[in-house]
């Protein structure tokens, strides 16, 4: 019966993702999960039989891993393409998820249309990084939509964090350090304060190329900065705490 979920004949294969027995169906033809979401679900926090909401959750990695990573009473996945939502869907019932993940396939900025003002303990996000759109050569593109912002940008990421926060709600993303500046004056302008940030290194004597975020609705001024987390020591060897991220 799961296999039935699992469409082989449009490219789609089945990955363990080496946690607690979890799958996740991907389309390499589409877009596949790369380490930026394992070190998302790994940073993100929620609090015992809360909820949590995923924007632009894509194939659902982060929703699956944080079922198991977390103590989340109900969490939603929230993705604007339909052929990935669908696919998001299928892996959330292949893991037997249901009662717990669900994924809404729309427009992040529609997300009030299904779920409450206020009422959300954990917003967390992979969003788009880049603004350049002049290389794109196929704006239609799964993978162009996963990675410019064609369909959403920083701002409305941040702003329906916001109104889907409770006082004192908790917001993590994973982003570029080259956009802190902008994330973090997004984020104020929100009632989000900066809280914790951990800058990812691909070697630990190399620049950051991605930044872990978390923020807390309606708090008072006060940042800490983690020690920063190296993802190689050597050319394609993971570093231990990548490996314990992993559950390797």
């Amino acid at each position: 019966m799961k296999d039935e979920l699992i469409r082989e004949e449009c490219g789609e294969r089945l990955d363990d993702l080496q946690c607690d027995g979890l799958y996740l169906i991907q389309n390499p033809d589409k877009f596949c999960f790369g380490i930026d979401a394992v070190l998302l679900s790994n940073f993100v926090k929620v609090k015992k039989d809360g909820y949590a909401v995923d924007l632009c959750t894509g194939s659902g990695i982060v929703p699956i891993l944080l079922s198991t990573k977390t103590k989340a009473k109900k969490i939603t996945g929230i993705e604007i393409q339909s052929d990935i939502a669908d696919m998001a869907s299928r892996s959330v019932s292949y893991n037997k998820l249901d009662e717990k993940i669900d994924i809404i396939n729309d427009d992040i900025s529609n997300a009030l249309k299904y779920i409450k003002h206020s009422c959300v303990d954990t917003v967390c996000v992979n969003p788009p990084y880049m603004k350049d759109m002049a290389a794109i050569k196929n704006p239609d593109l799964p993978l162009a939509i996963a990675r410019h912002e064609l369909l959403t940008d920083l701002e409305s990421v941040i702003n329906i964090a916001n109104k889907l926060l409770k006082e004192n709600g908790r917001f993590f993303m994973i982003h570029r350090p080259s956009r802190l500046s902008e994330i973090f004056a997004s984020m104020k302008q929100n009632r989000i304060e900066p809280k914790r940030i951990r800058f990812i290194h691909s070697y630990i004597d190399s620049k950051a190329n991605l930044v872990l975020i978390e923020g807390l609705k309606g708090s008072g001024v006060w940042l800490d900065v983690e020690p920063p987390l190296a993802v190689y020591k050597e050319k394609n060897v993971y570093t231990d705490e990548v490996l314990k991220i992993y559950g390797r």
